[in-house]
């Protein structure tokens, strides 16, 4: 039997009128108001139960008393609680020795590879191949300013480069010769340089560079310009520079120096993350076999 239609006359009017459109009273349909009532009391039920209200400071903490936050902590917990026996061993043994064991190399690699991302690739790229002329090295390539070896990438980790926190940081710091030379002689010393990898802007200020790169340069940098990597001196023979090559990058680098400064991760990081990342860096095809 189908149901009577509701007549126009059956159903009265809110009383508002819009140019004459009359807005019917028709009532909700129960299963709806039935629907909102539920999800109100639900709704009420939850702010009492979990964190719910912003207050100033945090939210209302519900009286069950659950934290996201708390979860994921107990999951980092339990992680770690997991690798607790092979993060100790790779925290004592030799660097050296690590390669020696697969089982511990592939954990130092994985573990190493998630530390990499998370705190390096900011600067170095995800790909650690850094930033070409903006200061972050490239770690894929055997140019290393204080050595390769996992022991040295391990100590420029631990200890950082140039910062202000850690007392065995690495540390070198170029003069800024715009305040020791005269224009000329840095325009010369420059041409010199760019002579040692490649083809100089100016070939006939070569050899007056030289005397001058010889009076003020080959100290650090050596009287062939390989540099010193004890002293973090780059090589200026071999085409990779971290801040350029050309003859503006290097008439700027000259006068004004460079000074890039890398934090110390051992206050971040433990030793095992220390160790498991100095592997993984060094695993990525520059690093160097132990002297």
């Amino acid at each position: 039997m189908s149901k009577k239609p509701v007549k126009k006359e059956d159903v009265g009017t809110t009383g508002h009128s819009w140019d004459g459109i009359e807005e019917y009273n028709n009532p909700l349909p129960r299963w709806w108001l039935w629907t909102l009532y539920a999800c109100i009391v639900w709704a009420i039920g939850y702010s009492i139960a979990y964190p719910a209200w912003p207050m100033i400071n945090s939210a209302t903490a519900g009286v069950l008393g659950y934290s996201t936050r708390g979860e994921v902590a107990e999951d980092i917990a339990a992680v770690e609680q997991s690798n607790e026996a092979i993060n100790t061993k790779l925290a004592s043994v030799e660097l050296n020795e690590i390669a020696t064991d697969p089982e511990l190399e592939i954990y130092a690699k994985s573990a190493g590879g998630a530390v990499f991302r998370t705190w390096c690739a900011q600067c170095h790229g995800s790909g650690a191949a850094g930033v070409q002329a903006s200061g972050y090295p490239n770690l894929l390539d055997d140019d290393w300013l204080w050595g390769g070896t996992v022991d040295d990438i391990h100590t420029t980790i631990t200890h950082g480069i140039r910062n202000e926190t850690d007392d065995d940081a690495r540390y070198s710091e170029m003069p800024k010769f715009g305040e020791l030379l005269e224009e000329e002689e840095i325009v010369q010393v420059v041409n010199y340089v760019m002579s040692l990898s490649g083809t100089a802007q100016d070939a006939s200020m070569v050899e007056a560079g030289a005397v001058v790169f010889e009076d003020n340069c080959s100290a650090c940098h050596m009287e062939d310009g390989t540099g010193d990597r004890s002293q973090g001196a780059p090589n200026l023979t071999d085409a990779i520079w971290l801040y350029g090559g050309d003859y503006d990058k290097l008439l700027e680098t000259v006068t004004y120096s460079r000074f890039g400064v890398m934090p110390a991760w051992s206050d971040r990081l433990s030793e095992a993350e220390l160790r498991a990342v100095a592997t993984y860096i060094h695993g990525l095809g520059g690093g160097e076999a132990a002297e």
